[in-house]
């Protein structure tokens, strides 16, 4: 009874829900009404691969070139549900066949959009748990997989409310990798056998089969040439206010002390400026830097450029993580360039990388923007100890490597059943 009436309030909603969704064209609308081309005829196995957005793309990236590189002939279509996670993954994944954006879930819509692609073996990314997508793809036949699954308390507590419609949707599945035992646990919870159930890791986590693009621009080289730079990334609304008051605290011991702004959405680009101007603080954007220029605050308002700028870094601190509710953002990309990290106490996403650069000694836990001056400070001032701490960084995330190497196993074996 629960689906019956999920499905029939799509109907009415279509308008609003594709409006939602972002889609802002012609082409935007088709996509997500289901109407791609759909991938060319082979021999190899077709794959449907969904994740949420950019970051998501860069954890399912290793995977997608695993089974490229294992499954001869494979043909892959990405779906995101931002136009700039298909905008990611056309860079980052470019043997996929298409990157579009995703269908809406809705039954009639999925079902059309899984005849144009007639996949083989569908793969779900994280928390994205649309229930038509697992029920209608495992109509047709096609084995389907979560890679990187997670859920948290909060989640699966929503899960429950939701009924049966959730618990038969990952019963739909057949294999679910999953992050950490705690996460395996709670997809158990909902009803999920534990012979559909793997700990796998987490491969946005895993650096070993990634390629470390750290090369910049030339004009975010010149900027970054020399200085001493503090990253924060990935900022959530809010927390740009509590950087730029640690920094400008920090600059009264720290004179050359250079500040980059990643805020998670580029789109917040006009909130951060408005910050930065409420502050008196002069600042370049890196949208339209084309010299070194004066300014010692940079706004990193491009996507596809923080991993190299983490990597000029002298210390980092990873947004999503000061106010609850965001859970976290990834905290192992500058960590995996050697760089110590910092992060609030809302990191429950990230909890598994968290506690193994907290026990290495590679983080810390800031909750404030005066314990984020007195941490940087402490770095800062000590060039021996800050370079220790960014070893030990790099040391966590390296141990936590094979993630990929194992999730790309498991799939191979479920692509081979599916035959």
């Amino acid at each position: 009874m629960l689906r019956i009436v999920y499905n029939a309030l799509w109907y009415p909603a279509l308008p609003f829900a594709l409006a939602a969704a972002g889609a802002r064209n012609k082409q935007d609308r088709r996509e997500r009404m289901g109407s791609i081309v759909p991938a060319p005829d082979g021999d190899g196995p077709r794959i449907w691969i969904h994740a949420s957005s950019v970051g998501e793309i860069e954890a399912v990236r290793p995977v997608a070139m695993g089974l490229h590189r294992e499954l001869e002939g494979a043909r892959m279509v990405i779906t995101t549900m931002t136009t700039s996670g298909r905008d990611a993954a056309r860079r980052r994944i470019p043997h996929a066949a298409l990157c579009a954006l995703a269908p809406l879930d809705c039954p009639a819509i999925v079902r059309k959009f899984l005849r144009r692609v007639r996949p083989r073996v569908v793969l779900i990314g994280e928390t994205e748990l649309w229930p038509n997508y697992f029920i209608e793809s495992r109509k047709t036949g096609a084995r389907v997989a979560i890679i990187n699954g997670r859920i948290s308390e909060r989640s699966l507590a929503r899960y429950r409310k939701a009924g049966s419609l959730f618990g038969r949707a990952l019963r739909s599945a057949n294999l679910i990798l999953a992050q950490t035992e705690a996460d395996a646990h709670r997809f158990a919870a909902l009803g999920v056998s534990a012979s559909q159930i793997a700990v796998t890791g987490n491969t946005k986590l895993d650096f070993s089969l990634i390629d470390k693009e750290v090369d910049l621009r030339d004009a975010l080289a010149r900027f970054t040439a020399g200085r001493t730079i503090m990253v924060a990334g990935s900022t959530a609304r809010g927390e740009e206010a509590v950087v730029l008051e640690a920094w400008q605290t920090l600059r009264e011991r720290f004179p050359e002390l250079v500040l980059v702004i990643a805020p998670r959405h580029p789109a917040r680009a006009s909130e951060v400026i408005q910050a930065l101007h409420a502050a008196s603080i002069p600042f370049v954007r890196a949208s339209s830097l084309d010299y070194a220029g004066e300014a010692d605050v940079l706004l990193l308002d491009t996507i596809g450029e923080l991993r190299a700028v983490y990597s000029r870094a002298a210390i980092a601190f990873v947004g999503g993580s000061m106010i609850a509710g965001r859970g976290g953002q990834n905290i192992a990309e500058p960590a995996a360039m050697a760089t110590p990290v910092l992060f609030g106490p809302y990191h429950e996403n990230q909890r598994q990388m968290a506690e193994a650069l907290l026990g290495a000694g590679g983080a810390a836990v800031v909750d404030s923007a005066s314990s984020l001056a007195d941490q940087c400070a402490r770095w800062l001032g000590d060039d021996a100890l800050r370079r220790d701490a960014g070893a030990r960084a790099k040391a966590a995330v390296d141990s936590a490597s094979g993630a990929t190497r194992a999730t790309v196993e498991h799939l191979c074996r479920l692509a081979a059943n599916s035959q």
